[in-house]
């Protein structure tokens, strides 16, 4: 049985909301917040957060989001630390403290353990007249007038603000810092947005045998090397090993379809003297950015300006950096 609700009705009113309190604690960012960032830069030690019940749960999140962006952090339950975790903060860290109210039994008996430490103890609070808040060096206030739900009970409004203000933490920390995309990289190194941010034609390029020719090669000898290695493509190559230019797949389909008798046409007359180059040293990104751009499939690899290889649109995809 369909209930008498309206379900967009509630779903709209729940997220408009949830931005509307983040817009609040937006406008309300201030010296003490920026005072906050500037001590976590110059402090020497990791970030630990707390909380318990919901606030537990976004901690985490906040967590791995530091670690990513390159601020060493870690997560420690409130219940567990006065049960041997505490044991995990050690001197020059900084403890950041999510709790709505601030006043719950398990923060009024973790508070005075993680001061007698001697780290600085920072509150994500909503109420900035608790006991938490009032007891902390620093306050970060995550206002959240009331929760998203009819009952005014489950954690939603708090906790997404909590979240966001953790985001925006992280982002000022990252930035103040320089921290790059290939710094980033680091911390990524798996699937397809850490290839992407990491991986190099040189990587890739190794995988192929490379087609090769000389200007006095024959038709037949370029088809040849055109399909067993079957890159589409080969170079045309002099005794030096300098490159000529390139012949590909569709030069070949071209020059049959213009000319009766092909047995006698030098390669030469026929390459390209142009061919499209990318440094081994380069990004695969750059490289797909290229073909994209020029409308082919394959670049001619040069490292210390020596053709030595090629790399192809199939190596991209298979990589997962389309």
């Amino acid at each position: 049985m369909k209930l008498n609700k309206n379900i967009q009705s509630t779903a709209k009113k729940v997220l408009t909301q949830e931005a509307e309190a983040i817009l609040q604690v937006s406008a309300a960012i201030n010296s003490e917040f920026e005072a906050c960032v500037e001590h976590l830069l110059a402090n020497p030690g990791r970030i630990v957060f707390t909380g318990i019940g919901k606030s537990a749960l976004i901690a985490q999140k906040i967590v791995a989001t530091l670690n990513s962006t390159g601020s060493p952090a870690l997560f420690m339950h409130a219940a567990d630390a006065i049960h041997g975790d505490l044991g995990m903060i050690q001197r020059g860290d900084s403890v950041i403290c999510i709790s709505k109210s601030g006043d719950t039994p398990e923060i009024k008996v973790l508070v005075p353990l993680i001061k007698r430490l001697g780290v600085s103890l920072i509150a994500m609070v909503s109420n900035k007249q608790s006991y938490l808040a009032q007891q902390s060096d620093f306050v970060l206030h995550a206002q959240a007038d009331s929760e998203a739900d009819l009952l005014n009970l489950a954690p939603t409004t708090s906790t997404t603000v909590a979240l966001a203000l953790g985001d925006a933490l992280a982002v000022c920390l990252l930035e103040c810092k320089g921290f790059t995309s290939q710094d980033f990289a680091k911390y990524h190194p798996g699937g397809a947005l850490g290839k992407r941010l990491y991986l190099k034609v040189e990587d890739i390029y190794p995988q192929h045998d490379f087609p090769r020719i000389l200007p006095q090669a024959t038709i037949q000898e370029a088809i040849h090397e055109i399909s067993s290695k079957r890159l589409g493509a080969t170079t045309v190559m002099n005794e030096k090993e300098e490159l000529l230019g390139i012949i590909t797949d569709g030069d070949v389909r071209r020059m049959l379809e213009k000319q009766q008798d092909w047995a006698n046409i030098q390669i030469v007359h026929m390459m390209n003297t142009q061919p499209k180059t990318i440094s081994s040293e380069a990004f695969a990104t750059e490289a797909l950015a290229l073909m994209q751009a020029k409308n082919i499939t394959q670049l001619v690899v040069l490292e210390n300006e020596k053709a030595v290889g090629f790399i192809h649109l199939h190596d991209l995809l298979r990589e997962g950096i389309v």
